[in-house]
């Protein structure tokens, strides 16, 4: 099938601007309040505790866009490692609910593993369908998929509302999703230097969107980190 076919599928446009508005959302978070106060901030943003905790958060949203791009080949290639590879990337989302339980509790984090799980379900049917050329599928699935972005955004903003505005969250997780839906067309399309090329800009992405995270936390909770 041809990568235009795909495209009609999907439905798909990505800005080519949106990997530099994802790398700029961490700045919008970094620095807050008057100098005394950003001056605090940065003293608890490197602190040991706060270095290894940003740098969990990585790893994390890592193994998410690395277990998502493993699943993408796994499902579109028809091949027999999907299934523990899905179940891997499904422990990711439970691994990433796991890790805001210490700050916002485990009802919390319980909601957020239930949403990522459901952000790959919903992932793995917009594969699927595009594969089978199923395009009534593959909107209905991209319509929940999308939704179930805001909603995530909506859980973090209630949890930490000064450092992730709902606007902005909002965007992060759109912006994330245009770009797994551009290496899902690519993969499927088996147009392979775009296939890598989407990668990259997942992972460049996923990384801004991991520190704004880390750094929402550390500036809510800053005694835990000093």
């Amino acid at each position: 099938m041809q990568h235009s076919t795909f495209r009609r599928y999907l439905g798909i446009f990505v800005p080519v601007a949106v990997v530099a508005i994802a790398g700029a959302v961490v700045v919008g978070f970094s620095g807050r309040g008057d100098s005394r106060n950003a001056h605090a901030n940065n003293h608890t943003q490197n602190s040991d505790s706060a270095i290894a905790f940003r740098n969990d958060v990585r790893k994390l949203w890592e193994d998410h866009v690395t277990w998502t791009r493993l699943a993408i080949i796994a499902i579109a290639d028809g091949r027999p490692e999907q299934g523990a590879t899905v179940d891997r990337l499904l422990q990711n989302q439970t691994d990433i609910g796991n890790a805001i339980k210490p700050y916002y509790g485990d009802a919390a984090g319980n909601q957020l593993t239930a949403l990522l799980r459901d952000h790959i379900v919903t992932a793995a049917e917009i594969i699927t369908d595009a594969k089978a050329g199923n395009t009534a599928g593959v909107n209905d699935a991209k319509a929940r998929w999308y939704a179930n972005g805001d909603a995530i955004a909506t859980l973090l903003n209630g949890a930490n509302p000064q450092q992730w505005p709902l606007d902005h969250m909002k965007q992060m997780m759109r912006e994330h999703l245009d770009l797994t839906l551009a290496e899902a067309v690519a993969h499927l399309s088996a147009d392979w230097p775009a296939d890598v090329v989407a990668y990259d800009r997942v992972h460049t992405a996923i990384l801004s969107m991991a520190d704004m995270l880390s750094l929402g936390i550390i500036n809510q909770f800053p005694k835990q980190f000093r």
